[in-house]
């Protein structure tokens, strides 16, 4: 399709939809709740590799009680609703996060899904709830010197220990709502990440747009750091590799 394959998406927007229309905020999260299924029908359509979507930061615990209440029970409800779906369509699906504080019926639904689904081959489908991008960082650093106190770090060590090494790097991040942002989400793997902010908001958010914002960042030129267009970033670090070794050989010649 494109050189587009992980889209990460920030699905921001839910509450003030709401209160625009003079309704508690929960009814947008419950509003937007209907629009995930959507957009995840519509990646899995396109042959999109992978979708890693923000459901709730570690932030978001300061928010109202009834609040996060409300994301827990959606969160649920759509583990329910959607396995079948998710498991006829060859989709893997995995939640990332410090999902140990969640409810422990729904800690049992995720682990469920994750092991019906593991032997998947389809669109890799990632929710992060109650995920922090530098808490993920921290998260893999700790393990790396626990486990190999004596060695350096390297970025390879880094990258098979985040939370989901299998999905690469993003190539596009999409926030809805109109916030210009990207709020502690995936902080590593959106080194070389396209952005696209749109002003819709998540329960208005559909398929057609995702998939026009998807072809208007494929026509961008993504050079990885060189000066060549349409250069992949596989060829940009070999080039770089290369340079390095002779600049090297020269200096000691």
């Amino acid at each position: 399709m494109s050189s587009i394959k992980h889209v990460a998406i920030i699905m921001d927007g839910n509450g003030r939809w709401a209160n625009k229309r003079f309704r508690p905020r929960i009814w947008g999260h419950v509003r937007g709740s209907g629009v995930v299924s959507d957009i995840v029908k519509a990646a899995d359509d396109i042959g999109l590799k992978a979708l890693t979507m923000y459901a709730f930061s570690t932030e978001n615990w300061s928010r109202p009680i009834e609040e996060v209440s409300s994301l827990f029970r959606l969160l649920k409800k759509f583990l329910v609703k959607e396995k079948q779906r998710i498991i006829s369509n060859n989709i893997k699906f995995k939640v990332i996060g410090e999902i140990q504080n969640l409810p422990f019926e729904t800690v049992s639904l995720i682990k469920e899904m994750e092991t019906l689904t593991r032997d998947a081959t389809g669109l890799q489908l990632t929710f992060a709830f109650n995920y922090g991008g530098r808490a993920e960082i921290l998260r893999a650093v700790n393990t790396f010197q626990l486990n190999q106190p004596n060695r350096l770090m390297n970025e390879n060590d880094l990258n098979e220990l985040m939370y989901r090494p299998e999905t690469g790097d993003v190539d596009l991040m999409i926030r809805t709502g109109g916030e210009q942002r990207i709020s502690n989400f995936l902080l590593w793997q959106m080194a070389y990440a396209e952005l696209y902010f749109t002003p819709t908001k998540w329960p208005e958010f559909t398929p057609s747009e995702f998939k026009k914002i998807i072809e208007h960042v494929s026509c961008r030129e993504r050079r990885f750091g060189n000066v060549c267009a349409q250069v992949a970033l596989e060829c940009s670090v070999e080039k770089a590799e290369s340079n390095k070794s002779a600049f090297v050989q020269g200096v000691n010649l």
